[in-house]
């Protein structure tokens, strides 16, 4: 068994307010904490990899296909692989949760 905390991860500032962390990785999935600050956007982009994920704190609105989906806390998505797709902060306070990506996402573009 593998584990790891946000904090044991490298974090890095993938757009302006958007702070990511790779976590663990298995043969299978991936899993990655994100921390986006209040008026932060991740731009529209797609992966092959499907995306699920869960709000931990906070409030964010994705935006797919020309549809906004608003999630609170406790609250969980999944997008489908090469499914365009962007997400925005409105509100006041950080937003943070975790993503996990089948198959693994170990070497994003937003690790360079």
């Amino acid at each position: 068994m593998e584990s790891m905390a946000p904090a044991d991860g490298k974090t890095v500032e993938a757009v302006e307010g958007v702070y990511l962390t790779q976590l663990v990785a298995g043969e299978r999935t991936s899993v990655q904490h994100f921390h986006i600050e209040p008026g932060a956007r991740v731009p529209e982009h797609s992966h092959d990899h499907e995306q699920a994920g869960y709000i931990a704190h906070g409030t964010f609105t994705f935006l797919v296909d020309d549809e906004e989906h608003v999630l609170s806390p406790g609250e969980s998505y999944v997008i489908p692989g090469g499914e365009p797709h962007a997400a925005e902060n409105r509100a006041d306070i950080p937003v943070s949760g975790v993503d996990i990506f089948s198959p693994p996402r170990t070497d994003p573009d937003w690790m360079d």
